[in-house]
């Protein structure tokens, strides 16, 4: 009798890319960065005199790295976790002849690339409302020249910083049935990034990473750069293994 094959990742990841559409993750992942674009385009309209482009580009990328971007992260990956927490469906799906990391590596996959998803979006929305703001009211048309590659990089880097934010918080919600704890902790990681901004110790903080791509200077922008990617894939290999190796997830 012939074996079954066993599934390839790229068949879990294509599943798991599939539930995406039974979630309210795609949801989240237009919303957010409209709100933002939203915000820009009516606070532009209540100036009485233009900005620079660099100016205009500044604020929303400070409003997703500062606030935005972790608390989409946070909801995120509980919605992600939710998808098999909610119907108890972990036993089938580890019961699976599969490797268990796979399961973990595919949502983990799914989160960053709606989350890189996000970032681009981010990034056209926000070109588009300044452009709409100054054509609805030329008195506040930004002013020169955008640099749209420096404003991509900034947003790549904000985005690579985030990766130890997303593994952290990804553990979280897929280590615990309770959606609870990990919006708590993304909450309170928020809150502490939110008070303590220029603080030393919020070089360390998972939360506070992507904002410090906005740091004036240059070698703060760029171990905390370091530290979100480097960190970030290394949290995600180990919380492979450790998800990997439990019997029951609770």
């Amino acid at each position: 009798m012939s074996q079954i094959p066993a599934p390839r990742f790229a068949t879990t990841f294509a599943v798991e890319a599939y539930k995406l559409r039974r979630s309210l993750a795609l949801v989240l992942a237009v919303v957010a960065p409209l709100l933002i674009a939203f915000f820009m385009f009516f606070n532009l309209l209540r100036m009485k005199q233009p900005m620079p482009w660099e100016m205009a580009l500044q604020t929303p990328a400070a409003i997703w790295a500062f606030f935005m971007l972790p608390m989409s992260v946070t909801a995120l990956t509980a919605l992600v976790a939710h998808t098999e927490h909610g119907p108890r469906a972990w036993d089938h799906l580890r019961a699976l002849p599969l490797p268990r990391w796979h399961l973990y590596a595919a949502k983990a996959l799914c989160v960053l690339g709606l989350v890189a998803v996000m970032t681009v979006l981010l990034a056209l929305l926000s070109v588009l409302a300044a452009q709409l703001a100054g054509w609805w009211k030329p008195a506040v048309a930004a002013t020169g020249t955008p640099d749209l590659p420096a404003y991509a990089l900034v947003l790549a880097r904000i985005f690579m910083a985030a990766w130890l934010l997303v593994a952290v918080q990804l553990w979280l919600a897929l280590r615990l049935a309770s959606f609870v704890p990990a919006l708590a902790t993304g909450i309170g990681g928020t809150f502490f990034a939110v008070v303590a901004t220029s603080a030393k110790a919020g070089m360390g903080l998972p939360w506070q990473l992507p904002v410090n791509q906005l740091a004036a200077d240059p070698a703060r922008a760029d171990f905390t750069l370091a530290l979100g990617a480097v960190g970030g894939a290394a949290a995600f290999a180990l919380m492979l293994w450790c998800l990997g190796r439990r019997e029951v997830l609770a």
